[in-house]
C-alpha cells in the first residue's frame, strides 16, 4: 500500500464525475442532513490521511489493534474471517462511504479482518479525533450510531440467507443490496456498477459452492434480471430482481430517502425502495 499524494479533497463517481462531498458524507446524509460545519469536518477528516491499497490486501487483520478507524473512499473491501482449516467467510462487502471499523479505537484487538477485493483508497482517522468529534458534535455521533445499526442489519440479512433463502434468492438479494448501497452514496447513477469479485468470493459470502454460484448467476441472466461483463454488473430489471429477492429495504435504514423523497438522498434511490 502506498500513501496517496496530498491534494484538495476530490471524489468521483464511477463515470468520473466529481462529487462535492466525500462518500462518507453522502452515506451519512442518508440518515440526516448535516450542518455546513459538520459536513466540512467530515470532508476534512477523510481528505487528510489516505492510502491506496491494491486488490486483496489487508487493511487490518484479526488480532491487530489500530488507533485509527478506516473509511473506504473508493474501490471495494470486505469483512472476513479465516478458520483454522483455511476456509473463509465473508460477512459483508464494504463500499465507498463505509467505515470499516468505527469502534476499533476503543477495543484491544479486531475480532475479524478487513481486506480489499479491488484497488481501493482508504482514509484513516485518528481514534482520538473521532472520540472528540463524537462527544462534541451530536449530529455526527448520531449518524455513526445509525451506521452501526445499518451494519447490524446487513449482518442479520446474511443470517437469514444461510437459514431461509435459497441460492437464487440469496444472490438476487445481495445484488440488489449492492445496487442500493452504491446508488445511495452517489458513486453510480444508473443500474450498472463495478463489482470486481470472483465466484469464489461470492461463494464465501453466501455459503454456497462456486459451482452453485455459477449455475445461479446463469439463471439470473437467463431470466433477464442481470447482465455481467467482467467486473461490470448491470441490473436489467430492478423490479423483477427485487421480487426475486423478496427484498425489503428497511434493514438499511435509508430514512431520508423514504421520508424526504425529493431530497438529494431520496432522488438517488427513487424507484428502488
Amino acid at each position: 500500500m502506498v500513501p496517496v499524494a496530498s491534494a484538495p479533497p476530490e471524489y468521483r463517481t464511477a463515470a468520473g464525475e466529481r462529487l462535492l462531498n466525500s462518500p462518507l458524507v453522502m452515506k451519512m446524509e442518508q440518515y440526516r442532513r448535516f450542518s455546513d460545519e459538520d459536513r466540512r469536518l467530515l470532508n476534512d477528516l477523510t481528505s487528510k490521511r489516505q492510502r491506496q491499497y491494491g486488490a486483496r490486501e489487508d487493511i487490518i487483520r484479526e488480532g491487530e489493534h489500530s488507533p485509527d478507524i478506516h473509511i473506504v473512499l473508493s474501490g471495494l473491501a470486505c469483512r472476513y474471517k479465516l478458520l483454522e482449516n483455511g476456509s473463509r467467510q465473508i460477512m459483508a462487502f464494504l463500499v465507498p462511504g463505509d467505515p470499516c471499523d468505527a469502534e476499533i479505537f476503543i477495543l484491544k484487538a479486531m475480532d475479524h479482518s478487513i481486506g480489499t477485493l479491488a484497488p481501493s483508497v482508504v482514509a484513516s482517522v485518528s481514534g482520538d479525533v473521532m472520540r472528540d468529534l463524537m462527544l462534541s458534535r451530536p449530529g455526527i455521533a448520531l449518524a455513526f450510531w445509525w451506521n452501526t445499526l445499518q451494519d447490524e442489519g446487513i449482518l442479520r440479512e446474511r443470517i437469514i440467507d444461510e437459514g431461509r433463502r435459497d441460492a437464487y434468492g440469496r444472490l438476487a438479494f445481495m445484488i440488489y443490496e449492492m445496487l442500493l448501497r452504491m446508488r445511495a452514496v452517489g458513486v453510480i447513477e444508473d443500474q450498472t456498477f463495478d463489482f470486481p469479485i470472483t465466484q469464489v468470493d461470492l461463494a464465501d459470502a453466501t455459503g454456497l459452492t462456486p459451482v452453485h454460484i455459477n449455475r445461479t448467476l446463469q439463471k439470473l441472466r437467463e431470466d433477464g434480471l442481470i447482465a455481467t461483463e467482467g467486473k461490470r454488473w448491470t441490473v436489467l430489471n430492478a423490479a423483477g430482481l427485487r421480487r426475486a429477492a423478496q427484498f425489503e429495504a428497511s434493514y438499511l435504514h435509508l430514512d431520508r430517502a423514504v421520508n424526504e423523497p425529493d431530497s438529494e438522498a431520496g432522488k438517488r434511490l427513487r424507484g428502488l425502495i
